[in-house]
């Protein structure tokens, strides 16, 4: 005879899933180019279409110049959560997309420990191309593309926008703050004409290594998936 297995037990599976899940890692990018056409409006569409050609045609910038390809965004543009990241990586500058590296397959587990993926939610950056050798975007860098982001919040409108690491948080809540204090708390905020509530988490990349922090971020993915339910998104 086979037991029904309760809710407790199912939330439970999935926290161990994410705390002890163990990646095998290999040197390939996740291939996302065969995306999704999700149907949005022709003044969304428009938009988004105007500020990537507007980050591609910037000026005397060194990583546009040292860079394979611009990487703008990632998942639903239709979804009511969004997730902005730091800069892309190797993986993510040889695709054109965010997170589809090692930090990326960490991202999707992430995801999906709150019945996510990325047909539900849309994913960008900070800093749309690669700095030189993974290293972290300068003040310069961050301040130079800072509208660039905005905008893109402004275009994407989301009820949840989640800020993963330090460099998000900083870019758009504020410098004088440290994640540590920071993570798992709702912020409300204004971009533009977008209102939304705003909850900063650890970068999948500093999980991997500090694999401990594991424990605070599930607190943040249940804080997310409980707004989610309350939004009705």
């Amino acid at each position: 005879m086979i037991k029904k297995i309760n809710t407790k037990t199912i939330k439970l599976i999935k926290f161990y899933n994410f705390i002890n899940y163990n990646f095998i890692y290999n040197n390939n990018a996740i291939n996302r180019y065969k995306k999704d056409n999700f149907e949005i409006s022709e003044d969304k569409a428009k938009n988004l279409d105007l500020l990537k050609k507007s980050i591609i045609s910037l000026k005397n910038c060194d990583l546009k110049r040292l860079a394979k390809n611009i990487v703008f965004s990632d998942g639903n543009p239709k979804s009511k959560i969004m997730l902005v990241g730091e800069a892309p990586g190797a993986n993510e500058d040889q695709e054109g997309l965010p997170f589809v590296g090692r930090a990326g397959q960490l991202l999707d587990k992430m995801l999906s420990a709150i019945d996510l993926d990325r047909k539900k939610v849309y994913i960008s950056n900070i800093i749309n191309y690669r700095p030189p050798e993974n290293r972290r975007p300068t003040e310069d860098e961050i301040k130079r593309y800072l509208p660039f982001i905005l905008r893109h919040i402004e275009i994407i409108k989301p009820k949840i926008l989640v800020l993963l690491g330090s460099t998000a948080m900083n870019a758009l809540i504020g410098k004088e703050i440290v994640i540590s204090k920071m993570r798992g708390k709702w912020i409300e905020k204004q971009f533009g004409t977008c209102k939304t509530s705003v909850i900063i988490t650890f970068h999948p990349s500093f999980l991997m290594r500090q694999p401990a922090q594991k424990k605070m971020a599930w607190i943040d993915l249940k804080m997310i998936r409980d707004k989610k339910t309350k939004l009705k998104i």
